[in-house]
C-alpha cells in the first residue's frame, strides 16, 4: 500500500500519531557532523580491499601472517580498522620503557621497527648534533684562549663570535630535543625541534653574513676606525702582544706601551699583519657558516616531513571529531537520502525508507534505554550497513 509523503518542512519528522519514541533527527541539526568516511584518492586501491595488506612476518604475527599493526596510518581509513592502539602496539605514541612507566613497572617493551620517516629524521638529527658539537667546541676553544691567535678574535671580532656561540649553543640543545622526540616516539618534542630548527637557522646565517659584509666592503677603514675608537688600550695592546708588533703604523701610532712596545722598537707597525689576519679569519668563518646552509635546510625540511610521521598511526590513533558520525547526524543523512529517493523514483520507495528508519530508531533506542549504559552507539554501526550492501529500490525498478 502507498503512502503519502508529507511537506518536508522538519525532514520526515514523526508525526503525533506515532508511539516511537523520540528519534534522535528531532533534536536541532545546528552543530551536527553530516560528513562521511572517505578515502583520499592518492591511496592505492588495495586499501579498498577488506583484506589486511600482508606484512613481514615476525615472532608475534607467525601464526597470522595477514595481520597487520592495529592502529595504524593508511590502514585506518579501512574497513573495521581499530582507531586506537592496544595494549603492546608497537606504535605507542608516548613515554614507554622501564624507567617511565608501563604495564605492570614498565616491564613491556615495543617491538624495535623504525620506519623510513624515522630514519630519516634520525640521520638528520646526526649531521646536526655532529656540526653543532663541532661549532660549540671550537668556539669555547677560542674563548678560553687555547689557539695562537684566539686572543686576537676575541677582542676584534667579538660580536660574531658571540652570534656563533648562541647559534652553536642553540642547535645543540634543539638537537638533544631531537633524539627524545626520535627515541619515545613523541610528536609534541618533534614539533618544538622542527620548530627550533627555524632559530638555528637565523642564527647561523647571521654571523655568515656579519663577517661576509665586513671583509667585502671596505675591510682597511672598517679595522683603521676600530684600531683608533674601539679597542682602547688593553684591547691594543693584546693584538701587538699576539702579532708582535708595535703600534699600528709604527711605534708613534696609537701604541700601547709594554715591555716590548716602547718609542725607540724595532717591531713593525701591526695594521698590515692585522689586515691580513682579519681577511684570513673573516673569510674562513663566512665560508663555514654558508657552507653549512644547504645540510640545515636539508635538515629543516626532513622536521617538516617526517616529525609528524615517526610512526605509522594516523595522528592519535583516533578519528577526528570533525568526522564522528553521531545517530542524529546519521538520521538527517539518511532522511535527506529518502528525500532524492522521492523525487527520482518515486514516494513508494521513499516510504518503505522511512517506515524502516523509524522502526530501527524504535528497537535502537528501546534497546539503550533496556541496557541503561548509553550504548546505543555500538548498536549504530550495523544500522545502515545493510543499505550499503543491498540498495533500498532494488526490485522495485
Amino acid at each position: 500500500m502507498q503512502l503519502p509523503l508529507e511537506p518536508p518542512a522538519p525532514l520526515f519528522a514523526a508525526d503525533d500519531s506515532s508511539s516511537a519514541p523520540p528519534s534522535p533527527r528531532a533534536e536541532s541539526t545546528k552543530d551536527l557532523s553530516l560528513s562521511v568516511n572517505y578515502l583520499p584518492n592518492k591511496f592505492s586501491s588495495g586499501l579498498l580491499s577488506p583484506t589486511p595488506r600482508r606484512r613481514k612476518l615476525g615472532k608475534d604475527n607467525a601464526d597470522h601472517p595477514a595481520m597487520h599493526k592495529r592502529g595504524g596510518g593508511r590502514e585506518a581509513f579501512k574497513s573495521s580498522e581499530a582507531r586506537m592502539p592496544a595494549e603492546g602496539d608497537e606504535d605507542y605514541d608516548g613515554i614507554t620503557g622501564r624507567w617511565f612507566g608501563g604495564k605492570e613497572g614498565g616491564h613491556t617493551r615495543p617491538r624495535m621497527h623504525w620506519n623510513r620517516f624515522k630514519w630519516a629524521l634520525f640521520i638528520a638529527n646526526l649531521a646536526l648534533s655532529t656540526y653543532a658539537l663541532a661549532g660549540l667546541i671550537f668556539c669555547l676553544l677560542t674563548w678560553f684562549d687555547v689557539f695562537e691567535h684566539a686572543d686576537i678574535v676575541r677582542v676584534g671580532n667579538r660580536e660574531e663570535l658571540i652570534l656563533s656561540t648562541a647559534a652553536a649553543a642553540l642547535a645543540s640543545v634543539t638537537s638533544v630535543i631531537g633524539w627524545a622526540g626520535i627515541l619515545l616516539n613523541n610528536r609534541s618534542f618533534l614539533a618544538v625541534y622542527t620548530f627550533a630548527l627555524w632559530l638555528c637557522f637565523a642564527l647561523l646565517v647571521t654571523p655568515g653574513y656579519t663577517t661576509y659584509k665586513q671583509r667585502t666592503f671596505n675591510l682597511e677603514g672598517k679595522l683603521n676606525a676600530q684600531w683608533s675608537r674601539d679597542l682602547g688600550a688593553e684591547g691594543r695592546l693584546r693584538i701587538q702582544n699576539r702579532l708582535h708588533c708595535c703600534g699600528y703604523y709604527s711605534p708613534f701610532v696609537e701604541a700601547t706601551v709594554s715591555q716590548s712596545c716602547y718609542a725607540r722598537s724595532v717591531l713593525p707597525g701591526c695594521k698590515e699583519a692585522y689586515v691580513n689576519f682579519e681577511k684570513r679569519v673573516l673569510e674562513i668563518w663566512y665560508t663555514i657558516a654558508f657552507s653549512l646552509v644547504p645540510l640545515q635546510l636539508v635538515i629543516m625540511l626532513a622536521g617538516l616531513l617526517c616529525s609528524n610521521h615517526v610512526t605509522y598511526r594516523f595522528g592519535k590513533g583516533m578519528m577526528p571529531k570533525a568526522y564522528r558520525l553521531s545517530m542524529a547526524s546519521m538520521a538527517v543523512i539518511m532522511d535527506n537520502y529518502a528525500n532524492q529517493l522521492a523525487e527520482q523514483y518515486g514516494t513508494e520507495v521513499a516510504s518503505d525508507i522511512l517506515a524502516r528508519s523509524r522502526h530501527l530508531d524504535s528497537m535502537t533506542y528501546t534497546s539503550g534505554v533496556a541496557n541503561g549504559t548509553g550504548t546505543t552507539q555500538a548498536l549504530s554501526h550495523g544500522r545502515y550497513d545493510s543499505l550499503a550492501m543491498r540498495s533500498p529500490y532494488t526490485g522495485r525498478i
